[in-house]
């Protein structure tokens, strides 16, 4: 995974700091491209293992239709009120589609540890329910972009 910014180096995240950051948000914005060639935004659950972010899409959504014909993908997680609260991760590069769609339950060992993160993260359970309507993306960025305007003020 490739650090992409050039300019505002002072104020990108370190490893550990996106890492936490990735693991204590809960929601993203999900950007897709239409047929049309016009880019189309969506909030979602996700959940970060650390190398790969994991996206509990509903099936029937524009957004799954879209990503299935153009799997390019790019997502925003932000956090903060005032300027110098501001912090977030840009991650780009391609949707993959993991497990049976929609999702069932069937044992899938790649989504072990993505559905365990993502119930206890965003349902406070052990494990992961199912309802026939989502199905599982992974998007293991080609390229990251973050930012912390607090280390401006050098806090």
């Amino acid at each position: 995974m490739a650090v992409t910014q050039r300019r505002g180096r002072r104020i990108m995240m370190t490893p550990g700091e996106l890492d936490e950051f990735l693991a204590g948000q809960r929601t993203c914005r999900v950007a897709t491209v239409s047929a049309d060639g016009r880019p189309h935004v969506s909030a979602l659950w996700f959940a970060w293992d650390g190398s790969s972010l994991w996206l509990y899409s509903i099936t029937r959504s524009r957004r799954w239709t879209e990503l299935r014909a153009d799997p390019r993908i790019a997502v925003v997680i932000d956090d903060g009120e005032e300027y110098g609260e501001l912090r977030g991760v840009e991650l780009s590069g391609t949707a993959v589609f993991v497990g049976e769609a929609p999702r069932s339950g069937e044992p899938c060992p790649e989504l072990d540890v993505p559905e365990s993160l993502f119930a206890r993260k965003n349902f406070g359970l052990d494990e992961m329910p199912h309802d026939g309507r989502h199905a599982w993306l992974r998007l293991t960025p080609d390229a990251i972009a973050s930012w912390d305007f607090g280390k401006l003020s050098g806090s």
